[in-house]
């Protein structure tokens, strides 16, 4: 029987986008707690130049070596690939580039309806495509020969704040300005309204007790704790959350997707593109999209990259790979179809044919390091839970928020589509 006159209690495991938004709509009607595996979120504010100095001495010779300049960052590796994932307050949306891109087919298809909810962000949060103000000459140029080809880019709706970007190339390794917006705010306004913020704890399990669950059991600090609550919410990633739920007794599917990234560079003298915003416009091609990015995993640590940075061209392609692979928390399994082959030989191709416009000649073109940031996928929703958006194998108080529940790869940029699929998971919840 519950208790009356006591608020109810919930979890939510996560900052990042799905647990940020899921903090900040439930807390009130709960007292949210909310916890993080990661610390403080610190941008790089170390000179990139003098840290490319580095690279003659063989110092960087792994990508998992990241977090000696970046702690916020962890890298992993599968088979074919390099994991990239955010490890801090804000989860992965403080190295996202802002990104704001509505992408929502596959859960219009299950029937899932997000108008509501993304008309609710665009007037809650700092849309705006006004950064055009900040393109230089090379993101000009860049975006003609898309023209050009007939790619038909797209400027990128960004979460940012125009007038305070400092044209600095950061975006991806935390905006030392506070130009870029990321969920930290929302976690700030959750903890305002009375929520409790818990950082360096990292859940490992739930605790389940007669098709319920009661509470967590986490590490703070090093040290084995439990946490009880009515209610938990995991938001704890694509690779964090399969873990959680598997160590409790829930099965996943091998059904991991990654949106695989590989971009192909080459050496332009006095370029700059290193001073421009990241992924400032997009062209949306069959199964992947073009983006003009500055590697920095390649840039550190792949050979063919050792040169300084300003003098570097460079295009992204972010594929939408085929949803198969997995984690279990030691290993992650994630290898790259002939399928996924074959469309990114094909955008190679295109990326090749830009740079060349560009003036870079073909034989003096690299690849760089092939990685991905947006696992998800591996409890993903079905038609039949498009007015529950929970999965019947879950206890019916445990709800999961982030991008392990999305029905197959984007190929882009997923935070908005993750902010509003919590925002209508909080409502139902509510409701």
């Amino acid at each position: 029987m519950r208790e009356t006159g006591r608020r109810q209690t919930a979890i939510v495991i996560g900052t990042g986008a799905g647990g940020a938004v899921m903090a900040k709509e439930l807390q009130g009607r709960y007292q949210v707690t909310i916890l993080e595996a990661g610390n403080a979120f610190h941008p790089f504010s170390l000179s990139v130049n003098s840290m490319a100095k580095l690279r003659k001495t063989g110092a960087f010779f792994d990508e998992r070596m990241i977090r000696l300049i970046l702690p916020n960052m962890l890298v992993e590796r599968s088979e074919d690939m390099v994991l990239v994932r955010g490890m801090g307050l804000g989860g992965t949306t403080t190295l996202a580039t802002g990104n704001a891109l509505r992408w929502d087919g596959a859960l219009k298809e299950l029937g899932i309806d997000l108008n509501e909810e993304f008309q609710a962000l665009q007037e809650e949060l700092p849309i705006t495509t006004k950064h055009q103000e900040h393109w230089t000459e090379t993101t000009w140029r860049m975006y003609r020969v898309f023209e050009e080809m007939g790619l038909q880019p797209q400027v990128t709706p960004k979460l940012l704040n125009p007038s305070m970007c400092a044209e600095c190339g950061h975006c991806a390794i935390g905006c030392p300005t506070g130009a870029k917006w990321d969920t930290r705010s929302l976690v700030e306004q959750a903890v305002e309204q009375g929520a409790k913020l818990v950082t360096d704890c990292r859940v490992t399990k739930l605790n389940i007790s007669g098709g319920t669950v009661t509470g967590v059991i986490a590490r703070h600090h090093g040290r084995r704790t439990q946490y009880h609550a009515d209610l938990v919410v995991l938001s704890a990633g694509g690779l964090g959350t399969p873990v959680i739920l598997e160590r409790s007794g829930i099965p996943c599917s091998r059904t991991l997707f990654t949106d695989p990234v590989l971009c192909v560079a080459g050496p332009l003298p006095g370029i700059r593109q290193d001073r421009q915003i990241l992924m400032p416009f997009i062209s949306q091609q069959e199964g992947y999209i073009l983006s003009p990015y500055m590697d920095y995993l390649s840039f550190f640590f792949h050979r063919a990259w050792r040169l300084p940075m300003q003098d570097i061209a460079s295009i992204m392609i972010k594929l939408a790979d085929r949803e198969q692979g997995s984690t279990d928390g030691r290993r992650i399994h994630k290898a790259m179809t002939q399928e996924d082959n074959r469309v990114m030989a094909q955008a190679v191709a295109q990326s090749r044919e830009i740079l060349e416009r560009l003036g870079v000649a073909k034989q003096r073109q690299f690849l760089g390091t092939l990685n991905a940031g947006h696992p998800g996928g591996m409890l993903p929703l079905t038609a039949g839970e498009r007015e529950s958006l929970h999965n019947p194998a879950l206890p019916g108080n445990l709800y999961v928020a982030d991008a392990t529940i999305l029905p197959r790869s984007m190929g882009n940029p997923p935070m908005l589509t993750i902010m509003a699929l919590a925002k209508k998971i909080a409502a139902k919840m509510l409701a």
